[in-house]
């Protein structure tokens, strides 16, 4: 018999499938502990086999593809809406298989090895920063109870550190003072952990071509190049820039009635990492190329926070070209085609 669909709710040891035999029209609905899924799907024929995106998914999806399968990721609030009634493993098998069928289905592109890779060096170093950031105040407020202001910003703070603590060394108690070195001592330990997953991104960024293409871009560095790669995955997935920068959340929200729309705020979708990435990317751009005609004339017409959302949304749309035609960015042409729109 042969399955042209098959949903599959993926878990950590225990897995539903749904599937519908396709000349009698009979619904199955399969259980399979982890290690029985590969063996299971090694047996059958070719069919689509349609997951939710979430953890390990794409791990499944490469698994499932190198066994013949066309494996079609879903976006968890896709699934959502046909979840019928109680929320079980079968459910959700079920509702994976009807919202893989939808015509207007929009599936996740599965990625590699070396995509999940990078973006988790991207999560790891998020992850120290807020550590650190946690440390650094704890000092700041601990030290200020002591009447010891420590500047603003982690490079000015690094500084000033040492003499604050010399300064408290007669006042304070031993215990206490030997306390907050070593948790300044934990935020420098943090520091060279940080520098060394961006020299691994550097060296990624050197070694990958299209991330240097990226890299080309104003207001794309190290960080926004790599995690920008690895989060599109294949770029030729997105129709069109447009597309891509509304994937990312910096597209107007629309609400109307009767008739008439309103466009609002960004609609903030998709990955939040990236989009600040390019938020930041567009601050840098506004603060170097603010003398430029089309950009000053945006910001006397438009709020600054405004410009700053049409600069990231530009500058989404230009990475999108770069990486989906396999041309270098082409700064003269750029400025022509922002000159020919102007304003948001």
């Amino acid at each position: 018999m042969k399955y042209s669909v098959i949903g599959m709710d993926i878990a950590k040891q225990v897995f539903q499938l749904h599937r519908v035999e396709v000349e009698t029209g009979e619904v199955e609905r399969i259980k399979l502990r982890r290690d029985d899924v590969l063996p299971y799907f090694a047996r059958q024929a070719p069919a689509m086999v349609a997951l939710e995106a979430c953890g390990s998914a794409h791990w499944w999806a490469r698994k499932l593809s190198a066994l013949g399968h066309q494996v079609r990721l879903l976006h968890p609030k896709s699934v959502r809406p046909f979840v019928l009634r109680n929320k079980t493993d079968a459910a959700d098998a079920r509702a994976i298989w009807t919202a893989a069928q939808q015509p207007d289905a929009r599936f996740v592109a599965a990625k590699t090895e070396t995509q999940q890779a990078i973006l988790a060096l991207h999560r790891l170093r998020a992850q120290l920063l807020k550590f650190r950031i946690m440390q650094t105040n704890a000092l700041r407020g601990l030290l200020y109870e002591f009447g010891e202001v420590l500047p603003d910003g982690h490079a000015a703070l690094s500084k000033a550190l040492p003499a604050a603590l010399a300064n408290l060394d007669t006042h304070l108690p031993a215990v206490l003072l030997d306390s907050l070195r070593e948790q300044w001592t934990r935020v420098m330990s943090v520091d060279k952990e940080i520098a060394a997953i961006e020299r691994r991104l550097a060296t990624i960024l050197r070694d990958t071509p299209s991330c240097q293409a990226v890299a080309e871009i104003p207001g794309v560095g190290l960080l926004t190049a790599t995690a920008a790669v690895a989060s599109i995955g294949e770029a030729k997935a997105f129709k069109s820039g447009r597309e891509f920068a509304a994937w990312a959340g910096l597209v107007p929200r629309q609400r109307g009635t009767g008739g008439r729309v309103r466009q609002l705020g960004i609609s903030k979708r998709g990955d939040v990492y990236l989009r600040t990435l390019l938020m930041h990317g567009a601050r840098a751009v506004i603060l170097r190329y603010r003398h430029v005609p089309w950009l000053d004339g945006l910001l006397k017409r438009r709020p600054y926070n405004v410009v700053v959302a049409a600069v990231a949304n530009k500058l989404a749309r230009t990475i999108w070209a770069v990486l989906a035609k396999g041309k270098p960015y082409n700064p003269d042409a750029f400025s022509a085609v922002v000159a020919t729109q102007g304003g948001v």
